[in-house]
């Protein structure tokens, strides 16, 4: 019956569950081979999967112990059995495994669940268990526990207590056993008879269940029912995948949300951020399903998230994809980060659906220059916010050196090449190890793209030995610069080379900011491990002499560069203000490459809230920009198609755009932005039509989120609210989150649900098998409203070299100012009639992109006359970081 039963709720879940592979693992410390091959009949018998560990006899508790701790991390193993002698069934040894792999049901945690009548979040002991199947009616009966002792023993009193039976316990040398044998209408017999305990003794009638193992082999020499504990672990085995695979479906989590008190008037960011008390990360992980192993806790508040999670949760529905976007930014802010913080907190702290904010990392450069945080502010920020914003989990600094490694190796491979003789070259490239000439995998590579299909060092020619040690790089090609995440002016145009060790090889050079470093760009479209390696070795960082591409591969740094960025790859889980989950995962420059955070942490979270859940993620700058690249470029990479857009703007942006005065940072407001004026608010609207309108062609519903300063009016907000539903929008709201938190943001939150339930037609802006010339032209009329575009020599010259090396074919990510939907920043509103100047076109051939450039980018920020780092200190006795906002 037992069997029967395993086998077809076995039966049941695979056919719900095709990929499953449930999994047993039994730990046996004996040397008793038909118990072994017992367990394999039954487990074989029902369908399941059972991996012995046999250790030998006389093991040690901690060497039972360590076998768990291992098998408690494979996450192949759902269930866990333990076939040990009797001395080493201590606590120490049961209280390891953990609760949801225990079939054996004998763990503290599973004994007081039993012990308190918790009957369905707990399993019964498969010898307890098999007791019961045994017995028919035992109420009133009066039952005699002979041997048992310790967990089972307990377990099995109170499951028959439970039924009415009444139940007393006797050792085998107990002078009163032959009075209780005499007695007792069943007798359950939990360890092997002693010859000197005659079957006389036993009353009439009784029932007798031996649970003793050494009946398997013969040994008894009375009539009595065997149970095998391996029989009924099957059951609970069957049991505990119900409850593995329950646990690995998202449902509606059960998340405790932080309270917010909001004050007016409203206190600074940091303020605000140090009167609550975040939740330990490792609460976090567990409240939104994440399981122990696939967390790596850095501190009490921030964890990162294993890539094993993407594996495991591959058959789950993704949830609504949101996407958080802005009208052309203003010196004035619209709070992009700010309501994307707010509309998770109000989807889960108040409506109770499963949300996640996907957000990127910010860079050192503006948190000690121009800009402050970036965590979001008022009541809708991340926690806690000095360490959102300094450091984090070291990702830019990973990607700092794994930047710069590639940059020393190149300028050291020509300095190599321009000293040396090939056979030089080789003997180097290509040392002698104990003896042996050896090609590492990364040159045998590189010998099969040279066309050489030979993997003994001694057997190349000549010919081939050069064209293998020469890379022969232009130096004047070289597009792959150093980079450091400060703002610092003075790095950009350099000179290297300039030591006397370097034997004249001088050239110019620069220094990027970290976040333009196209390892940033890789690490926020890559889908994978496998995948970032790859992308990283297809980096060109230069043409050689004949024109050819050369690539970090070539250089045979791709693994080194791997190795650093191994934890980088991994998004980082914080949470807001109201306890809610934040992945925290790269931030490429929205300038030059595409300006949203990581694929992999949308995709986690995607998985995370479920079908019915939301991940609402934020792009750079305003929708020309930010959005057109997450579309065309990210979406592309991902495969992950949009619900929803949410498009943030304020009255007093709207302003600038309908023609108000100029806004020097720190100055006060001018009487335009702090009074009515409803004609400049109409004016202004123009930009939030075009905007609407770039979104409508890509066919994803809009809802505007009008960010509420307390100097707008009524009229004002009424207004933006009409014209952005007149011009499209399926919806408009006034947002009140940045003074009261997410219940500020209810109403967008309501919106945003609804507008994720409408037809969605999304499709990209152009065809990727469109000349690149082509493709820019069709961003620059379509997006931007520019009448044409016009290429410089040098543009042309660089798509025509593009195109020539087979590179035509990728996505653009247009490098553009972000204060205008022009070329020119002062254009505010609606720019007409301009032609769009491209000067250059690079390319980010690992990330996956071409970039064209528009008028003259810097990717080097430049420090203002009174830094933000004049207000941040750090407080020696407490050491709390001071004036982050």
């Amino acid at each position: 019956k037992v069997t029967e039963n395993a086998k077809n709720s076995l039966a049941s879940l695979k056919r719900q569950n095709p990929r499953l592979e449930p999994t047993l693992a039994i730990i046996q410390a004996h040397n008793d081979h038909l118990i072994q091959e017992a367990n394999k009949n039954f487990a074989k018998e029902v369908g399941l999967r059972v991996i012995h560990i046999c250790l030998p006899e006389g093991s040690t508790k901690d060497e039972i112990v360590s076998e768990i701790l291992r098998l408690n991390e494979d996450p192949n193993v759902q269930g866990l059995a333990l076939d040990l002698p009797e001395s080493l069934y201590s606590s120490k040894v049961l209280n390891t495994v953990k609760p949801e792999k225990d079939v054996d049901g004998l763990s503290s945690v599973n004994l007081g669940r039993l012990v308190h009548g918790d009957v369905y979040d707990c399993l019964v002991p498969p010898t307890v268990c098999a007791v019961m199947e045994l017995l028919e009616d035992i109420g009133g009966k009066k039952v005699l526990l002979v041997g048992a002792r310790g967990a089972q023993g307990a377990a099995l009193q109170s499951v028959l207590q439970r039924e009415g039976a009444t139940v007393l316990s006797c050792h085998w040398t107990a002078p009163q056993l032959q009075s209780e044998l005499r007695h007792a209408d069943v007798v359950v017999f939990s360890s092997t008879k002693p010859d000197d305990v005659p079957v006389s003794w036993i009353k009439p009638g009784a029932t007798i269940i031996s649970c003793a193992h050494d009946l398997l082999s013969g040994k008894s020499v009375y009539d009595a029912a065997v149970v095998c504990c391996f029989l009924v672990e099957n059951q609970n085995m069957v049991k505990n995948m119900e409850r593995w695979i329950q646990s690995q479906q998202c449902r509606k989590w059960d998340l405790h949300c932080l309270k917010l008190q909001p004050l007016s008037p409203v206190p600074s960011d940091i303020e605000i951020s140090r009167a609550q008390s975040p939740k330990a990360v490792d609460v976090l992980a567990k409240e939104i399903g994440l399981l122990t192993d696939e967390i790596e806790i850095y501190g009490q508040t921030k964890a990162k998230v294993r890539l094993s999670l993407l594996e495991r949760l591959k058959d789950q529905p993704d949830g609504k994809y949101v996407l958080v976007a802005g009208i052309t930014p203003t010196p004035l802010g619209e709070g992009k980060s700010t309501v994307t913080v707010g509309l998770v907190q109000a989807l889960t702290a108040h409506l109770h659906i499963n949300s996640f904010a996907c957000l990127r990392q910010p860079s050192q450069g503006p948190t000690f220059g121009v800009k402050g945080g970036a965590a979001g502010g008022g009541y809708a920020q991340v926690i806690p916010m000095e360490e959102f914003n300094l450091h984090l989990t070291g990702d830019i600094h990973a990607i700092t050196a794994a930047n710069n490694l590639l940059a020393a190796a190149i300028d050291a491979r020509i300095l190599h090449e321009n000293t040396q003789s090939d056979k030089s070259l080789y003997s180097r490239l290509v040392p002698v190890v104990n003896g042996v000439r050896g090609f590492s995998a990364i040159q045998l590579a590189r010998l099969r793209r040279l066309g050489i299909n030979k993997t003994d060092p001694e057997t190349l020619t000549e010919e081939e030995m050069s064209k293998f040690v020469r890379l022969d790089i232009d130096p004047s090609t070289i597009t792959w610069q150093r980079v450091v995440d400060t703002n610092d002016r003075f790095l950009r145009k350099i000179t290297v080379g300039q030591a006397n060790t370097e034997k004249g090889f001088v050239r110019q050079a620069q220094f990027d900011i970290a976040v333009a470093s196209e390892i940033m760009a890789i690490l926020a479209l890559t889908t994978s491990l496998q995948d970032m390696k790859e992308r990283l070795g297809r980096m060109v960082v230069a043409n050689d002499k004949k024109g050819q591409p050369v690539t970090a591969e070539d250089l045979g740094v791709t693994g080194a560069l791997a190795v650093l960025m191994k934890d980088a790859i991994k998004p980082t889980l914080m949470q807001t203000l109201e306890g809610t989950p934040v992945f925290v995962h790269a931030g490429p420059f929205a300038n030059i490459a595409h300006g949203n955070s990581s694929v992999l942490a949308d995709k986690i979270a995607l998985k995370l809230v479920g079908e019915k859940g939301f991940v609402v993620t934020e792009a750079g700058f305003g929708a020309d920009i930010g959005m057109e690249k997450f579309f065309n470029i990210k979406c592309r990479a991902s495969g992950l198609v949009p619900s929803v857009v949410v498009l943030v703007a304020t009255v007093r942006a709207l302003k600038m755009h309908g023609g108000g005065p100029n806004v020097t940072a720190g100055a006060p407001l001018k009487k335009e932005y702090t009074e009515e004026n409803l004609q400049l608010v109409a004016d202004g609207c123009c930009n939030l039509q075009k905007q609407i309108q770039i979104t409508q062609v890509f066919g994803v519903p809009v809802v505007v989120a009008l960010n509420v300063f307390k100097t707008d009016s009524t009229a004002e907000v009424d207004l933006v609210c009409k014209i952005a539903k007149e011009s499209g929008a399926f919806d408009a709201v006034p947002c009140y989150h940045w003074s009261a938190g997410g219940r500020g943001a209810v109403k967008l939150a309501q919106a945003v649900e609804k507008a994720a339930n409408q037809k969605n037609s999304f499709k990209y802006l152009y065809n990727l098998e469109l000349p690149i010339v082509e493709k820019i032209r069709i961003i620059a009329q379509k997006v931007y409203g520019a009448q044409d575009i016009e290429l410089s020599p040098v543009a042309q010259s660089q798509v025509d070299r593009y195109t020539r090396q087979g590179f035509g074919n990728l996505p653009i990510c247009m490098a553009k100012t972000h204060l205008s939907l022009s070329h020119q920043p002062e254009r505010k509103g609606v720019p007409t009639g301009f032609i769009l100047p491209i000067s250059d076109v690079r390319a980010s051939i690992g990330a996956g992109f071409i970039y064209p450039l528009v008028g003259t980018m810097s990717t080097m920020p430049g420090l203002p006359t009174r830094p933000c780092f004049y207000d941040i200190d750090l407080d020696p006795i407490s050491e709390q970081v001071k004036g982050l906002f």
